[in-house]
């Protein structure tokens, strides 16, 4: 028995990478993305990430594959990894489809046309940011935040002139104030799970960290504002004269928050508000659903369901003669989210490989054995949290594997799990959304319209939220030990 514990010990050794080969893979994937960015810019989410992601994959394969591991279980390491993103992916279908016909309905240009007529410019990124953070709060999801009232708020901003990367960020940084403190969010949830902390104490240590992000994000915005006066009197004029504004069009939006509050799944919720705005537009705006499908002689009935259809699948296209409008109401269906759904099956593919063989696991290790006090402790979990929010391209397996791996030492150091559990919530989730080829930011870029590079720099929630848990293990705060 000790000989062959002694000959799997030693073919465990033999398949183990060493500290470098552990390293090429990521930084072959950061210098590959690197320069997609450098060569296309925005538009490397078009293709050139996805190749870079490939390549990087390959070469992450070729590695293991000299150490010991079967193709084959490589390639069911990859393949079990995308599947494990399906839910993203029939989620970001859903978003298209809403979108499409949230447009077609009128429902988007009502949210802008409200929008304009109470926000102003001095205080819009602000406002944007506590209106996601209450709605995000009250549904616990930050997708379906930002999927939703993101996009009114968006087209609010484009109206105003406003900066798209700030309100994008702004967009963001409430959104994911919900996503970290609200007991519907599921990635709180997980985090709280995976540690053992008690949910609710988590939640509260969570929402400490994450209130005070939230006040110094606000804050921030509020420097941001745009000074002076701003005349929105000829887009509204332009807006009532293609739209039938009324409340009305909010039915949809109502529907998909009170499913969220009632915990439907994410896409159940999301395609049930994007079928609401289809049965919407055939009540509110028939002629233009005709308009928009065609007439080919096709009983009238048919032709409504045809135009509900295409905007479904390939998003409306505005034709009212004033660009501003058609500019804000021609988009969505589930094929703009195509371009993403490749970049999402890339990455998880790509993590599933480094995940396989043990990357991560040869990184960390060495920087938990290294940290002595509880600030080096916390800052190596934040390093590890963001490191494998980048490698593995999903934020839940980054809630997983470091508070799998940094359970024994904060348990050594005698902190109690929700010390853990904090630190982990309040950086895998929020940092997610910065990675471009995480699913998270490559969800946001393509709801939001902004490239995840390009917002990542005003997240002030997302950014600060990981410092402020760092900085309250080097000061000693709240970091409570087992008695």
């Amino acid at each position: 028995m000790s000989g062959g514990r002694a000959r799997m010990n030693e073919a465990s050794e033999g398949r183990s990478l060493t500290f470098a080969e552990a390293i090429i893979p990521i930084a072959c994937l950061i210098l590959l993305v690197g320069a997609s960015y450098y060569l296309f810019g925005d538009a490397g989410a078009n293709g050139p990430n996805q190749v870079g992601l490939v390549i990087a994959t390959m070469i992450a394969v070729f590695i293991a594959w000299r150490r010991g591991f079967a193709l084959d279980e490589l390639h069911k390491a990859a393949t079990e990894s995308v599947n494990s993103g399906l839910g993203a992916i029939f989620i970001l279908f859903a978003v298209g489809a809403l979108i499409g016909t949230w447009a077609q309905s009128g429902t988007i240009v009502a949210m802008v046309y409200y929008g304009l007529k109470i926000l102003s410019p001095n205080y819009f990124y602000m406002t944007a940011t506590l209106i996601c953070a209450i709605v995000s709060a009250s549904v616990g999801s930050s997708w379906t935040t930002v999927g939703t009232i993101g996009v009114g708020l968006m087209g609010i901003s484009q109206n105003m002139d406003m900066n798209p990367a700030i309100t994008a960020a702004a967009v963001i940084s409430g959104a994911y104030f919900g996503d970290t403190t609200s007991p519907l969010s599921d990635s709180a949830n997980l985090a709280a799970g995976t540690t053992g902390a008690d949910l609710y104490d988590h939640l509260r240590e969570t929402a400490l960290s994450s209130a005070i992000a939230l006040v110094i994000a606000i804050g921030i915005f509020w420097l941001f504002g745009k000074p002076g006066t701003f005349d929105a009197s000829y887009k509204l004029v332009a807006i009532e004269e293609a739209f039938h504004i009324s409340p009305v069009m909010f039915v949809p939006l109502v529907i998909v928050i009170g499913l969220a509050i009632l915990k439907l799944p994410p896409f159940t919720t999301i395609f049930i508000g994007a079928l609401a705005g289809g049965v919407l537009a055939v009540f509110v705006a028939p002629d233009r659903v005709v308009a928009f499908a065609g007439a080919d002689g096709l009983p009238r009935w048919l032709v409504l369901l045809k135009g509900v259809w295409l905007a479904l699948a390939g998003g409306y296209t505005s034709t009212t003669g004033f660009a501003p409008v058609d500019q804000l109401a021609s988009r969505g269906g589930m094929a703009s989210m195509l371009n993403t759904i490749w970049l999402i099956i890339t990455a998880l593919a790509f993590g599933g490989v480094v995940e396989k063989a043990g990357v991560i696991e040869k990184i960390i290790t060495p920087i938990i054995n290294a940290a002595k006090s509880a600030g080096a402790l916390v800052a190596s979990l934040v390093g590890a949290v963001i490191t494998t929010n980048i490698v593995t391209a999903d934020q839940y397996m980054a809630v997983v594997l470091p508070a799998r791996m940094f359970k024994d030492a904060f348990a050594k150091r005698g902190f109690v799990p929700v010390v853990l559990s904090r630190s982990v919530g309040a950086t895998a989730t929020p940092t997610s959304a910065l990675v471009p080829w995480n699913s998270c930011g490559a969800y946001m870029a393509a709801t939001l319209g902004v490239a995840t590079f390009s917002y990542a720099p005003y997240s002030i929630f997302n950014l600060v939220s990981p410092l402020l848990v760092f900085a309250m293990a080097c000061v000693n705060v709240r970091m409570p030990r087992k008695q």
